[in-house]
């Protein structure tokens, strides 16, 4: 049988969920902690006990409204919350508070590559609030599944997507960009390993060329970025191979095996839409003022995308460089600090994405443990760019004196005798005790072998330890060598 994609065009959808960095749950002031012996993190609202009454988590309104304004949303200045009902076992009260049909934010985008330098648009329906599900446990006990309540009531927003997903790639680069995005505006952690980031895909396939949307199912819960891929390109071919012996897909509920590689199902979604919505009468409608999210509109850090068209347009870094240095946010804002002090942006990006970042990850650190500040580090390309301390001397051994000591650059290097001896008589006299040490060696780069300057390069700088300019080396023991006679 023939490959899907030789017949099919692939159809995709996401939804993304991802737990809010608050303190607090989203309606109790249990604590928002991953990782406590079970069932410590509850409380009476938790437990859904009778005449409890749930209370908005006011931050947790706000990092919606913050992500919303990323992604070019529109912020519903009005909504309600609404329950969800259906049989929970890890959700105590029977129903999940969540949004329906007034989410905080409809509309907006996420923008990802396409292509060499292309960009693609992958639109979003909507993003809305809700909380968690406690988690249910059925590898411990052989007879029983336990229950763990510590997520019931964690604050989350699901970002839905609209299904402008075409490739398994996509949907990958789609996700490192909603990551990305959460992790700068402080939303969200994006620990797809610890479940504060997770993925359901809706995928169907269509002939090429058709335009009607298949019928489509649900892979939930898919915890990586890889296995998002691999679902996807299972549940294409699986449906294909369906498809083309004459049956038919069923709209369906269905979970990723990763060792296998495969989908199974787990129930039928032909009643998807009847959840019993209706709205949540124990918490009052929500208003959002222009000023309020002006006010988070000003708060909010430079996001990703505009940090990259700024570096590849204003800046001339290349996409790889911009893509490396807006990879977090911390290592964005550290070479934004640079950028502060210095003109030379592609000497401040070097920096950053090899000493700096080598430094970093040999030790297992953030960029924020990093000892030298973005103004030390713009004094030292300051100092290499005027040609008093070569680069290959900043990088081994004034960098090095950065780390362990305080002072500017050009302190240090005056301290400890690191600035370049521009004076051409000691560089003279060093070619010219190369010439007389390499008689052989003038006489083969004379015939035309000019490999050879790097020797006569290393002897002057042997001879001057490293301070003689290279720059201006270069250009006298060129001029020497191709004298007749010295």
């Amino acid at each position: 049988m023939s490959h899907w994609n030789e017949r099919w065009d692939l159809v995709v959808g996401l939804e993304v969920h991802a737990q809010l960095l608050t303190s607090s749950k989203a309606y109790s002031n249990d604590a928002n902690a991953y990782g406590d012996h079970p069932n410590t993190l509850v409380s009476p609202v938790t437990l859904g006990l009778p005449g409890v009454l749930p209370v908005p988590n006011k931050k947790a309104i706000d990092l919606a409204i913050r992500l919303g304004l990323a992604c070019g949303c529109t912020i519903a200045p009005r909504m309600h919350y609404a329950r969800k009902n259906y049989f929970y076992p890890d959700l105590p009260k029977g129903y999940q508070i969540t949004q329906d049909t007034t989410p905080i934010c409809t509309g907006g985008k996420i923008v990802i590559p396409d292509g060499p330098n292309g960009e693609k648009e992958i639109n979003i329906t909507r993003i809305h609030m809700e909380e968690d599900a406690g988690k249910s446990i059925h590898d411990v006990d052989p007879f029983n599944t336990l229950v763990d309540l510590n997520r019931a009531g964690v604050p989350l927003v699901e970002i839905v997507s609209e299904p402008d997903i075409r490739s398994s790639q996509e949907a990958y680069d789609y996700l490192v960009e909603v990551r990305r995005l959460v992790r700068y505006l402080d939303v969200c952690d994006g620990n797809m390993e610890e479940g504060s980031l997770r993925c359901d895909a809706n995928i169907s396939i269509r002939p090429k060329g058709s335009t009607a949307f298949g019928t489509r199912t649900e892979v939930k819960n898919l915890n990586s970025f890889k296995n998002v891929q691999r679902a996807i390109e299972f549940e294409a071919q699986r449906q294909s191979e369906v498809l083309e012996a004459g049956g038919s897909i069923h709209m369906e509920t269905r979970t990723f095996d990763a060792p296998k590689g495969i989908t199974v199902g787990m129930r039928s979604k032909e009643m998807a839409h009847d959840y019993r919505y209706f709205p949540e009468p124990d918490i009052q409608p929500l208003t959002v003022s222009e000023a309020k999210k002006e006010a988070i509109r000003r708060s909010m850090p430079p996001l990703p995308r505009d940090l990259k068209k700024k570096y590849t347009s204003a800046l001339g870094l290349s996409p790889y460089d911009a893509e490396i240095l807006t990879d977090n946010k911390e290592t964005a804002l550290y070479y934004e600090g640079v950028l502060e002090h210095t003109t030379n942006a592609k000497a401040a990006a070097n920096w950053v994405m090899g000493d700096v970042r080598g430094w970093v990850n040999e030790r297992g650190l953030t960029i924020n443990e990093f000892p030298i500040t973005p103004e030390r580090l713009a004094g030292m390309i300051s100092l290499i760019g005027s040609g008093k301390v070569s680069h290959t001397l900043a990088s081994q051994k004034l960098f090095p004196l950065m780390l362990t000591s305080s002072g500017t650059a050009e302190e240090l290097a005056t301290a400890n005798s690191l600035l370049l001896d521009l004076n051409e008589d000691v560089i003279e006299a060093a070619v010219r005790e190369a010439i007389m040490k390499y008689p052989d060696k003038v006489i083969a780069f004379r015939a035309g072998n000019k490999g050879l300057l790097g020797l006569f390069m290393g002897e002057v700088m042997k001879a001057t330890k490293g301070k003689a300019d290279p720059r201006r080396a270069n250009e006298v023991v060129s001029r020497l060598l191709e004298q007749e006679s010295v």
